[in-house]
C-alpha cells in the first residue's frame, strides 16, 4: 500500500484511510496516484458494496501536500503531471457505481474536500471546518471538480469558496448542502457505517445503476441514452426485481442477492 493510505476490509465495506495524522493527513502526489487504483479494486470485488474515505487522527485532510508542489509543480509539465493524478482519482470516485461516503472529522480543506465532494455521500462531526482555497495559490481549480462543486452548491457558493479561499463550519456546510448530515462528536463512526450497511441491504442493481445515471446527468447529459435504457431493462429481468417485488408483496424483507 502507497505510504500515507491505509486500505482495509470490513465485511462488505472497503475504508481508505488518510494516514498522515501529524500532517493533518496531507495528500501526497504518491496518494493522489494510488487512489484510481484502489476505486478499480473496490469496484471489481464482488464482495464489497461500498467505499468509505476518512482520515487518521482528529482530520479528514488539510489538502495537497503543498510541500511537494516547488519541486512537482515548478514547471507548467509538472503541473499537468501533478494535476493528472488528482484528475484520475476524482474521475474514479466520481464514476463509482458503488456508493462511496466521506466520513469527515477535523479539518477538510482543499484537495480534501475536493475528494469528499467527489464522494457520493458526506457525513460530517460537528466542529468540522471546510474549504477550498487555490485562489489562495495561484491555482485555477480543474474542470470536473469544479463542475462536481457547482452542481452540489450552486455557483453562487461555488463561487464563494473558490473564490474567497473562506473556511466554513459543519453547520454552514449542512446548511448549503456540501454535506448531507451532521452528527455529535463521537458518533461519526457508528452513524456512517450504519448508513452504509443500509446501502448494503438495498438492491445492489439499482444502486449501481442509478448512479450511472445520475453520473450522466452531472455531466450535463438531458435525455435517456441506449445505456440508460439497457440498464432499466436489465434491472426488470434481473433477479434484484423479482425479489423486490415478491417481498413487498408478501410484507417482508428483501433478500436481494445480486452483487
Amino acid at each position: 500500500m502507497t505510504e500515507g493510505l491505509e486500505f482495509v476490509r470490513d465485511g462488505e465495506i472497503a475504508r481508505l484511510t488518510f494516514a498522515r495524522p501529524e500532517k493533518m493527513n496531507a495528500i501526497t502526489h504518491g496518494m493522489w496516484s494510488a487512489i484510481a487504483e484502489i476505486v478499480t479494486e473496490v469496484e471489481a470485488d464482488r464482495g464489497l458494496t461500498a467505499l468509505v474515505i476518512t482520515g487518521a487522527g482528529a482530520n479528514f485532510s488539510a489538502g495537497a501536500d503543498i510541500s511537494e508542489f516547488r519541486d512537482l509543480r515548478s514547471s507548467a509539465e509538472g503541473a499537468a503531471t501533478y494535476d493528472k493524478a488528482v484528475h484520475a482519482a476524482v474521475a474514479a470516485l466520481s464514476g463509482m457505481r458503488k456508493p462511496s461516503i466521506a466520513m469527515i472529522q477535523g479539518n477538510c480543506i482543499g484537495g480534501g474536500c475536493q475528494v469528499a465532494v467527489a464522494c457520493d455521500f458526506r457525513f460530517a462531526e460537528e466542529g468540522s471546518r471546510f474549504g477550498i482555497t487555490p485562489a489562495k495559490l495561484g491555482i485555477v481549480y480543474d474542470f470536473i471538480s469544479t463542475r462536481q462543486l457547482v452542481s452540489l452548491v450552486g455557483p453562487a457558493h461555488a463561487r464563494y469558496f473558490l473564490l474567497s479561499g473562506q473556511l466554513v463550519d459543519s453547520a454552514r456546510a449542512r446548511e448549503i448542502g456540501l454535506v448531507n448530515d451532521v452528527v455529535a462528536g463521537g458518533t461519526l463512526e457508528a452513524f456512517t457505517l450504519d448508513f452504509a450497511a443500509t446501502l448494503n441491504s438495498r438492491s445492489q442493481t439499482s444502486i449501481r445503476g442509478m448512479n450511472r445515471i445520475i453520473e450522466k446527468i452531472q455531466s450535463g447529459q438531458s435525455e435517456s441514452d441506449q445505456e440508460i435504457e439497457q440498464i432499466r431493462a436489465d434491472a426488470i429481468h434481473g433477479a434484484d426485481y423479482a425479489e423486490g417485488v415478491a417481498a413487498f408483496l408478501e410484507r417482508r424483507k428483501a433478500a436481494f442477492t445480486y452483487r
